[in-house]
């Protein structure tokens, strides 16, 4: 075995071995592109917000607002302001209704995937667990047949199944981190959306000559 490389163990595990490799390899390419895709989404999302916001904070004249909105597209901060410019004439209560579904599909948004992410970290170990186990018991299986139970005999193919329970973690690890990472940044911005929220029914109450801005 002082020549084996990883590479070459893979090739000579067995059937289920491999399968179980390939199916881990899947989770980790996907896993890796959602934590590729989520590092630039969530910086795109995040600073369009604090460009809108900091425009709002500074002019209060709904048309131009509306118009800088087409400028930031996946902003959920631009999006709940078109909504309530949508509806701006309506009553506080429809107003509300209509800034609680916009919150809901921009959380929903910001969050998206990330159900793979956790389902990675929290199954990967226990699939490669299994290649693991599978291996280990073709290994004893084998001494049985061909009844050598030296160590040399069986050390390939127990270090075979190593591998599938190093490739679980390999794919789990990132994947927990990045789902952790990644939830933390959607509340983070689903704070702001509500807080926005506010801030535009208060704008509303204010802009129609609201006195209760406390009901709005």
């Amino acid at each position: 075995m002082g020549g084996e490389t990883v590479l070459t163990l893979i090739l000579k595990a067995g059937l289920v071995v491999k399968f179980v490799l390939l199916i881990l390899l899947f989770f980790s390419v996907v896993s890796w592109a959602i934590i590729v895709f989520k590092l630039r989404l969530f910086s795109k999302v995040e600073k369009e917000s604090a460009n809108f916001h900091n425009m709002f904070l500074k002019s209060k004249e709904w048309e131009s607002l509306y118009k800088s909105t087409k400028r930031y597209t996946i902003s959920p901060l631009a999006n709940l302001f078109r909504a309530a410019y949508a509806v701006e004439d309506a009553g506080r209560d429809e107003i509300r209704r209509t800034l609680k579904r916009v919150e809901a599909t921009e959380a929903a948004r910001l969050e998206r995937h990330l159900t793979f992410l956790a389902t990675t970290g929290s199954t990967a170990p226990f699939i490669g667990l299994f290649g693991t186990v599978w291996g280990i018991m073709n290994s004893f299986l084998s001494i049985t047949r061909v009844g050598a139970g030296t160590l040399g005999a069986v050390a390939p193919g127990i270090a075979e199944a190593l591998i599938a329970t190093a490739a679980g973690l390999v794919a789990a690890i990132p994947a927990v981190v990045a789902y952790n990472y990644n939830l933390s940044r959607a509340r983070r911005n689903i704070i702001m959306m509500e807080d926005f929220s506010q801030e535009l029914l208060d704008f509303c109450a204010r802009k129609h000559g609201e006195t209760e801005t406390g009901s709005f």
